[in-house]
């Protein structure tokens, strides 16, 4: 068995309407490492960043994620640790991992965690599905 390129990684994500571009992002991680850490971001930071209730309450959604044969542990991401570095602090993973629509804007982020030894690295997103996609879809057919 060939070796992974880090120890421990760290995928955060809202993972609100579980599609396939979900599933390609943890397998990816856990594919350059040993333990993944899945980060679910909870209700209340759900509606700071996004402005709006998800469809799939935190907990559910930690349910499904802890479910997933690629993710070795589920934590909670709050106001406390949604912040890189001190979600890195809390959990001293290798590298954190995301799609690649979150590139342009860690630049800073990622240069940070290079300071402490960890790395960052971003996956393709992937393009024919997307949480907003299906949300979008729902509401067109509720009216």
């Amino acid at each position: 068995m060939m070796k992974k390129a880090y120890q421990v990684g760290y995928c955060p994500g809202s993972f609100d309407l579980f599609h396939m571009g979900h599933l390609n992002l943890l397998r990816r991680s856990k594919e350059r490492c040993e333990y993944l850490i899945a980060g679910v971001v909870n209700d209340d930071l759900f509606r700071f960043f996004k402005g709006k209730d998800p469809y799939v309450p935190f907990e559910q959604r930690l349910a499904i994620v802890e479910a997933i044969k690629y993710v070795d542990k589920a934590v909670e991401v709050s106001l406390q640790n949604t912040d890189k570095i001190d979600a890195w602090k809390l959990y001293r993973y290798d590298c954190h991992f995301a799609g690649g629509d979150h590139a342009q804007h860690w630049a800073e982020e990622k240069q940070y965690l290079q300071t402490v030894g960890a790395n960052m690295e971003f996956f393709p997103y992937t393009q024919s599905i997307s949480s907003t996609k299906i949300r979008e879809l729902i509401e067109r057919s509720l009216l």
